[in-house]
Parts: structure tokens; sequence; C-alpha cells
């Protein structure tokens, strides 16, 4: 009996570990989709509310699409001046942080601490800077790579989103199944709009911030600290890092001080106190397994698996929980809050 316990959990696992090496190398089909699935998440309602406003269905997928290419095109724009300017300066800002941490080499010395110099002026020169922009510019990059695509996808799925429940209601005929799928709906589309709203609100308090105290190339960091505010724990770290740093280079200590405390600001009254009313009674997971996923999806599907997290993750436990033989693994997926209740 034990025996075969070991034998069907060794096939599982085999069969698990072929499953990811498929999911891994099949991300370049997978991570179009996924970005086209989510994006047409973001857009459905405000498709859906021009439809119910009595607006032909071709008229209402034409006025969103448009508006989202031209917001992106701008953006892009914009984005795409900020890096050219930024790619010009780079000697320049390597110069001056050379400089900076000379006069932390000098003052170590001078109370006999000895620091690496050789090291340091070879990481940060040129070349090197411009080579590790250049692998994070490509990572964003590489998620519109297959632009075209992507948004061709978006069309068909808006446009079959009214029908898909029916189609499975109808082809599969158990409530069960439809109610699953329902919930992964609801719960990744209230996760993806709202947390893009409160993105956006990131962005924009940090882009005015920014303006205020004079940061070059204010709005390619607003659009990283929007983008990177979908990745949960780091995200928003990673994207301080760099605007701060600039702006230690360009305007002093005092003045990347301020914009420190205005990110952390930002993160602790939108991240910790505005983003959980906002969201509701939460996401279901544990806060560990959140930083596990963004690991586990960001190993499997690269940059846009980090971004899609969360909603992969939330897919997964709901997945789980609509199987009793899995059951357990949604459990551990959750914050395990409401257990105590019902075992009473």
């Amino acid at each position: 009996m034990k025996d075969n316990r070991v034998g069907y959990l060794f096939i599982v696992m085999a069969s698990i570990v072929i499953v990811l090496a498929g999911i891994k190398s099949a991300s370049d089909i997978l991570v179009p989709f996924l970005l086209s699935l989510f994006i047409a998440i973001i857009l459905s309602p405000s498709y859906n509310y021009i439809k119910s406003k009595k607006v032909p269905e071709g008229i209402a997928l034409l006025l969103v699409i448009g508006l989202f290419l031209v917001c992106l095109a701008l953006v892009g724009k914009l984005i795409g001046t900020s890096v050219a300017d930024f790619s010009a300066n780079t000697d320049v800002y390597a110069s001056k942080l050379t400089s900076h941490y000379n006069d932390i080499v000098n003052y170590a010395l001078s109370i006999g601490v000895t620091l690496p110099i050789d090291n340091f002026s070879n990481m940060f020169n040129s070349k090197h800077i411009m080579t590790f922009g250049t692998t994070i510019l490509q990572g964003m990059g590489s998620m519109f790579t297959n632009g075209f695509v992507i948004i061709l996808t978006v069309v068909f799925m808006l446009l079959e989103s009214g029908h898909f429940i029916n189609k499975i209601d109808f082809a599969d005929g158990k409530k069960d199944t439809t109610f699953h799928i329902k919930e992964i709906a609801s719960k990744i589309k209230h996760y993806m709009v709202l947390k893009a709203l409160i993105s956006l609100l990131t962005g924009f308090i940090v882009w005015i911030a920014l303006l205020f105290i004079g940061t070059d190339y204010a709005f390619l960091w607003a659009v990283l600290a929007f983008m990177f505010n979908f990745i949960p724990n780091i995200g928003s770290i990673i994207a301080a890092v760099p605007a701060i740093l600039i702006t230690l280079l360009q305007l002093g200590s005092v003045s990347a001080l301020i914009l420190t405390l205005v990110y952390v600001s930002v993160n602790v009254i939108i991240g910790s106190i505005i983003e959980p009313k906002v969201m509701g009674k939460g996401l279901g997971l544990s806060t560990l397994i959140v930083f596990l996923s963004l690991l586990f999806w960001g190993w499997l599907l690269g940059m846009v698996g980090m971004l899609l997290s969360i909603p992969l993750t939330i897919m997964v436990k709901i997945a789980f929980d609509a199987n009793d033989s899995t059951k357990w693994l949604a459990v551990l997926l959750g914050t395990g809050k409401n257990l105590a209740k019902q075992s009473h």
C-alpha cells in the first residue's frame, strides 16, 4: 500500500516537472497570450459600460481599443525620448557616481576601513551601465514585441467575453465548473482593474513629486513606478532606486532624502492603507505565497510572470479549490485566517 502511494507521488511530481518544462519552453507563445488576457480584463469594464449605453458592439470595441492604442503610443513616445536623453548622459552620471563613491572610500580610509576602488570603477563605466540598462529595457520591451498579435487577441477576447460563460455552460453542463470560472474571472478582474487604478495613482503622485523636486526624466521614473507597482513586495523598491540615485547625483543628498521620504510615504499610505481597503477582503493568499509566487512565475515566464504573479496564483488557488483531491493545496496557498472558525 505504501509502495503504491510512493509510486503515485512520484508520478505526480514527474508530471508537474514535465508540465513546468513545457510551459517554460512554450513561454514565447504563452507570454503574449497572458498579456492579451489581462489587458482584455482591464479593458472589459470600459467596453461593457459603453455597450450598456446602447452603442453597437463594433463601435464600442473601436473606441476602447483606439483609446488604448493612443495612450500606449503617447506613453511610448515620451518614454523613448527620456531613454534616448538618459543614454546620451550616461557618462555624466557615471562620473558623478564614481566621485560620490570616492568620497565614501576616502572617509572609510580615515576610519581605517578599506573599500575596493577598481571593481567599482569598472562596474559603473558607461559600457556596463548601458549594457545593464539595455538588458532591463529589453526585458520590458519583450512584453510588447508581438504588439500586433497581442492587440488582435485582445480584440477577439473582448468580442468573445459576452458568450464565453454560456459556451462553457452548454459544453460542460456542470454548474460547479461555471461557478468556478465565474469566480476566477470575477476575482482577477477585481484585482487587475483596482491594481491598475492604484498603480496609476502611485505613478501620478511620484511624477508630481519628481517634477516638484526637479529630477531629470520624471516621466520615465513615474512610468517605472506604475509598472513595477504590479510586482508585489519588491516592485516599488526596485522602481524607487533609479529615481533616488539620479536625484542624488543631480541635486544632492537633501533632495534624494526628500524623494526617499515621498516614495516611503506613497507606499505606506497607498500600499498599506488605501489598497487593502479598496481591495476589500483581500486576495486570500498568504504573504509568504505572494512572495514565492513572484519568484516562481518570474522564473517561469520572466518579467511578465512577475507582473502577473498574483492573478496567476489566484487562478491556480481557485482551480485547486474546485477539486476535492487538491483542496488541501488551496488551503496551503491561503491565509489560514478562517480555518479555526471552520473547525469549530
